[in-house]
């Protein structure tokens, strides 16, 4: 199974991969960390897609969830991917953000957030996720059904 979480900084994206990769038993690649599959970025690319379309193909034995906060690395997601977006309105990425600065948020980085935010609410997605007071658990179990084909949940 592969599913790829994306959406702005701050939205909650790190939070739902963690908790299902607990439910999941998954590898957790974030942004770049394909670059570790080898020391030459293209060929690191190359084998990070190979490594996401052997998750949708395989039999459920292979499950990586890919965090994505970069909209160029959506490209990587191969056609049958569980889709995940997840979002939340600017006031709570900004205030997240401060938290996550120490607690003050300068003028250019409020610019940058404001900026981009709602740049992935065109992407295809399966499930959007508004993760403001968000049950988790119930998250989670709603997307592992997802993948469950309609002859084994009969």
């Amino acid at each position: 199974m592969l599913i790829g979480i994306f959406g702005e900084s701050c939205v909650g994206k790190s939070t739902l991969a963690d908790k299902l990769k607990v439910y999941l038993n998954a590898e957790v690649y974030t942004g770049k960390d394909f670059l570790r599959l080898d020391k030459n970025e293209a060929a690191a690319k190359a084998a990070f897609q190979r490594k996401l379309q052997d998750a949708v193909t395989a039999d459920n034995s292979l499950n990586i969830i890919y965090v994505i906060t970069e909209k160029e690395y959506m490209e990587l997601l191969p056609e049958n991917a569980i889709r995940i977006l997840v979002t939340a309105d600017i006031e709570t990425i900004k205030e997240r953000f401060t938290k996550r600065m120490g607690g003050k948020l300068p003028p250019p980085v409020v610019g940058m957030l404001e900026r981009k935010h709602g740049c992935f609410d065109n992407e295809e997605h399966c499930m959007h996720i508004v993760s403001e007071q968000v049950d988790w658990d119930n998250v989670c179990n709603d997307i592992i059904q997802m993948h469950i084909p309609e002859s084994s949940s009969k």
